[in-house]
């Protein structure tokens, strides 16, 4: 699977979609504490790591 712009924005999407949905339908939470506090917490983190792997595979490359 080659990775691109579109490829990776449609698994990150899916990946939170999934996370978001587990905890919401699981009962542990509110829903409005899931979609207010943990949604844009993992998606925040989830942007950040995919900034950091994007870095360190162009460190990866020029090395």
């Amino acid at each position: 699977m080659e990775f691109n712009g579109v490829t990776t924005l449609v698994l990150y999407a899916v990946i939170i979609a999934i996370g978001v949905g587990g905890l919401a339908g699981s009962g542990v939470m509110t829903t409005d504490t899931v979609l207010m506090m943990v949604a844009p917490s993992m998606a925040i983190f989830g942007a950040l790591m995919v900034g950091l792997g994007i870095k360190y595979g162009e460190h990866r490359a020029t090395n």
